[in-house]
């Protein structure tokens, strides 16, 4: 509880003080109650719309405030001011979320965590939008509404159904890398501080030469990675649905700073076309061996949100905030989340949502022409002009945080993005190859835990497809669902 305070008078919203806040103004001691007693039906009125629509997918999260410390330099790769010297600090905000589950779901699920940073930089602010996880279930975000329906309730009973996900993944064999993340031991983290976060995404930096780099973003736990076993994660999902939620307040409250060291993998801009797959394929991975993590910087959360609502559940992150010298890639899921993540926050918070205390820029102020909409709560831009170009002194772009141009070719169609039919297969095969022979079994055991609940038709297209990822993967799946 908080520390006895100097007693406040109790208003309504306008400022008008209240003088009875425990019986409702009636007509008589036993009369019904009346229309005037506006406190009462502000009070109601106000109760009723405390909850916003809820996010799609990542709805069940946890947040905590932190910093982020340059350690090394990059500058020759990106004119980022957050990078721009060693010991630079930025303000951060971290929300920490299971992907599929409601609001009120248990944290311990078999899911992928989504992973988002909003960094308050001198120059606007970063959203780094990532997961748990470097790949994804898919490339191409046509697919995203079909594939998350996979994973919630089914439209007919209301309750959680293993077939859909089993159905859809069975019939798009690029998801089988993000498959064998998930039902690793990594599907289900020991808690937020335990776990990776990564961009996901290719991205790009531009240096102060205005050359190109393409770029992928590592945030490695320095608390080491640390798993629930499954029949650990049941027990604690329904004794303690907020387990995960919990222990990030409470390391935090007590001192115990998590902290995370970023790397990035750089590529050359001209190595993309010859790189032997497609760097934009949000299910693949740069080998290190190609690509050497370079670090960057330390990423410690230090401060529980003061109020949840305000700072994390109003919290609205977006890849399309990025700062000069950081900016896109030509990957499809990158390019569609730019629109997605915005406009469902206008849609859940407003068309003024980056005006929230929690998503307005901190080390530098906004200046545009947007007006009006609902809930805004500022000056709305006073007198000045709404449009441009004006002649009264209204903000202009600036040509120096011009972008180079990004070559393009070929002909506008619909692509596959990869190069070859075993190509999808060749990745989670490898990483089935590098678990050690106990986390093989756990992953098998996982798997068939699943998709022992979903029709044989559909296990047996799945068999197929770990079969050539790996014969001895396919091989022990069958062996353990009865089939040859």
């Amino acid at each position: 509880m908080a520390d006895k305070q100097e007693e406040k008078q109790l208003t309504t919203a306008a400022g008008i003080p209240v003088d009875d806040n425990q019986t409702s103004l009636t007509a008589g001691e036993r009369g019904p109650t009346l229309l005037q007693d506006h406190h009462l039906l502000e009070k109601l009125a106000h109760f009723n719309r405390e909850r916003i629509p809820e996010r799609v997918v990542h709805a069940k999260a946890a947040g905590a405030f932190g910093t982020f410390t340059v350690t090394h330099d990059i500058t020759n790769y990106t004119k980022a001011k957050v990078f721009a010297e060693i010991g630079k600090q930025t303000e951060v905000l971290g929300r920490f979320s299971t992907v599929a589950g409601e609001k009120g779901s248990a944290d311990t699920v078999r899911d992928v965590r989504g992973f988002a940073l909003k960094f308050y930089t001198t120059e606007g602010n970063w959203d780094m939008v990532g997961n748990n996880t470097p790949t994804f279930f898919i490339r191409d975000a046509i697919k995203f509404p079909d594939f998350i329906h996979t994973q919630k309730r089914d439209p007919k009973t209301n309750y959680k159904d293993d077939t859909p996900q089993w159905d859809f993944w069975s019939q798009v064999p690029e998801s089988l890398h993000q498959v064998t993340i998930l039902f690793s031991d990594r599907g289900i983290p020991a808690g937020i501080p335990y776990m990776n976060g990564y961009g996901s995404h290719t991205y790009s930096f531009i240096n102060g030469a205005l050359e190109r780099f393409w770029v992928k973003f590592h945030f490695k736990t320095q608390q080491g990675i640390k798993n629930l076993m499954q029949d650990e994660a049941d027990r604690l999902a329904g004794s303690d649905p907020d387990y995960i939620t919990r222990q990030l307040f409470e390391l935090i409250e007590r001192g115990d700073y998590p902290k995370w060291t970023l790397y990035v993998q750089i590529m050359p801009e001209v190595e993309a076309e010859a790189y032997r797959w497609n760097p934009f394929d949000l299910t693949k991975v740069w080998p290190h061996g190609d690509y050497p993590l370079i670090e960057v910087g330390v990423l410690e959360l230090n401060r529980n949100p003061a109020n949840y609502f305000a700072d994390v559940e109003q919290a609205a992150f977006s890849p399309a905030n990025v700062p000069p010298g950081i900016s896109f890639s030509p990957c499809k899921m990158l390019q569609a989340r730019l629109f997605a993540y915005a406009d469902a926050h206008r849609y859940r918070l407003g068309a003024n949502f980056e005006r929230l205390p929690v998503n307005a820029p901190r080390g530098t102020e906004a200046h545009n022409y947007q007006r009006d909409g609902h809930m805004r709560f500022d000056g709305n831009g006073g007198g000045s002009p709404n449009y441009e170009p004006n002649s009264f002194g209204g903000p202009k772009a600036n040509p120096a945080y011009k972008e180079p141009p990004l070559k393009i070719s070929g002909d506008a169609a619909r692509y596959e993005q990869k190069r070859s039919v075993d190509e999808d297969y060749i990745q989670p095969g490898n990483l089935y190859r590098l678990l050690p022979a106990g986390e093989q079994t756990r992953l098998v055991n996982n798997i068939v835990g699943s998709l022992k609940k979903v029709p044989r038709a559909i296990q047996e297209k799945m068999v197929k497809h770990f079969h050539r990822a790996d014969a001895q993967y396919g091989e022990r799946i069958a062996k353990e669902l009865g089939l040859t």
